[in-house]
């Protein structure tokens, strides 16, 4: 027998609903229509005199090599940090979930990196791997490899990447032991009884039925690469060294704040709005039908 809420008044279901609907229009769905119009407009480096251009800072924007050279970077460093979080995400998630001592130190290690600004947890890779004063660095030089991130953009490329996988892991890490934790022990049982060996549970009992959490962090995990690895790279190196790690979104806040071309700022953000709205949709048209709820 199906249960539903009933509400004593007319007037509660709106009163509940209105924080919420207020948050998203004040902080998504105005800034994003300002966002669209100011992409029709040239103004000056203050917003103080604007101009209504229609596409021009569309056509001038396709027109920048550095634009697809931008998105190139992006591509790879967004697959990149989408399918290494995960992986490694999954691995720690399996071992945390087996009945092992000191798993709940453990788990709460694995869970502390989540609770660091994305700025910061730049920082201290930075430091961790600077050419001269690194403590990981000294040894790479020992060993002879020559590593400067500075001046070599797939050492500031890998850097990056190894910053924003690291401090994505913990969020990931959340996830999947929750859904590890939701299976039947005695499916997996079942299959133990029948034979399978360990890595053929997981890729015949384990991984299917943790689809719908997989599917759902895969979508999170491209919104994070696309947006909230800003700081993790302006941190590091700014774009550089000569744009090698200029993403979209780096692109957008170094044309417009650094470089004072708002209208084209505005426009490369209404684009890269786009662009994860299109893969959000991709995703739930064709890779959802691949979960198994």
């Amino acid at each position: 027998m199906e249960k539903s809420v009933v509400f004593n008044g007319k007037l509660l279901p709106y009163v509940l609903l209105a924080p919420q609907l207020a948050i998203t229009l004040i902080f998504f769905y105005w800034p994003a229509s300002q966002a669209i119009w100011q992409s029709f407009l040239r103004e000056d480096a203050f917003g103080l005199n604007s101009e209504f251009v229609g596409l021009e800072n569309y056509q001038a924007l396709f027109a920048q090599p550095e634009y697809y050279t931008a998105i190139g970077t992006t591509v790879v460093f967004s697959s990149l940090v989408t399918v290494l979080s995960l992986g490694v995400a999954l691995l720690f998630a399996t071992q945390a979930d087996k009945n092992l001592k000191g798993a709940s130190a453990y788990k709460t290690l694995m869970i502390w990196p989540y609770a660091v600004a994305p700025a910061i947890a730049g920082v201290l890779w930075f430091f961790i791997f600077h050419p001269t004063l690194g403590t990981l660095a000294r040894p790479l030089r020992v060993m002879g490899f020559d590593w400067n991130p500075m001046l070599n953009g797939t050492h500031a490329m890998v850097l990056v990447v190894m910053a924003a996988v690291w401090k994505q892991v913990a969020y990931n890490f959340l996830f999947f032991l929750a859904g590890l934790q939701a299976i039947p022990k005695s499916v997996i049982e079942a299959g133990a009884i029948d034979g399978a060996g360990p890595l053929r549970r997981f890729w015949t009992i384990i991984f299917p039925l943790l689809s719908p959490t997989t599917f759902f962090l895969l979508v999170v995990n491209i919104v994070y690469v696309f947006f909230e690895t800003f700081g993790i790279i302006d941190a590091v190196t700014s774009g550089g060294p000569a744009g090698t790690t200029t993403t979209m979104v780096y692109k957008v806040f170094a044309d417009g704040r650094l470089g004072g071309d708002l209208g084209g700022s505005a426009a490369q953000s209404v684009v890269l709005m786009v662009i994860v709205i299109a893969l959000t949709a991709i995703q739930f048209r064709y890779v959802e039908r691949k979960v198994q709820y």
